[in-house]
């Protein structure tokens, strides 16, 4: 198993890096959150998946190592490939996945392209014990969190912001209070938007 490479960056696409090490050129599959992570200089470090079938072995590359733990554990699910987990990726952050699996939230795993309501039932259904565990989530509070933040961003939309930055803010609110009342999270949201 390849764990990881360290070598020159060669070529970067979305999609796509090749990077040499050594003098071999490694093409590793990506997905948008790892492109954006990845600078332009010349040497690169990413954390590797190979994937071994009968007629090929693809290498899947991530800038961080919470990334690559997040896609093992999507590849697991049944009906769940390595192009529709790096889909997912490519979709969403790792954490907004992880989340989205502890708090049992269907409607964002669903609201991937390509992935329908039973096979977002089935990746929580499958993962969250798992995810929970892994993670050390408390299943309750984030719960709770989760409808309070879905609430306040709702009244953020009314009030005329755009959804990905108020859940930027609002995600760095709850990172210093997770027990805020919907209110106050409305309120501390507005002082930094």
């Amino acid at each position: 198993m390849i764990a990881h490479l360290k070598g020159k960056l060669v070529e970067k696409n979305p999609t796509y890096v090749i990077i040499e090490c050594f003098g071999v050129g490694y093409f590793v599959n990506i997905s948008l959150h790892t492109f954006s992570k990845i600078s332009d200089e010349e040497s690169i470090q990413l954390f590797t998946h190979l994937q071994i079938k009968e007629d090929a072995h693809t290498l899947f590359g991530f800038a961080e190592k919470s990334e690559r733990e997040i896609f093992r554990l999507l590849i697991s699910v049944s009906g769940i490939g390595s192009s529709i987990a790096r889909t997912m990726l490519s979709s969403l952050s790792p954490g907004q996945i992880r989340d989205a699996i502890a708090t049992g939230d269907v409607a964002t795993i669903q609201g991937i392209k390509g992935i329908g309501a039973k096979t977002a039932q089935r990746v929580i259904l499958d993962l969250k014990d798992k995810v929970l565990k892994i993670y050390d989530i408390d299943e309750v509070s984030s719960s709770s969190n989760n409808t309070n933040k879905d609430e306040a961003l709702s009244a953020l939309e009314v009030l005329g912001f755009v959804r990905k930055q108020a859940e930027k803010v609002v995600d760095k609110v709850l990172s210093q209070d997770a027990t805020l009342s919907v209110e106050n999270i409305i309120k501390l949201a507005l002082k930094n938007l």
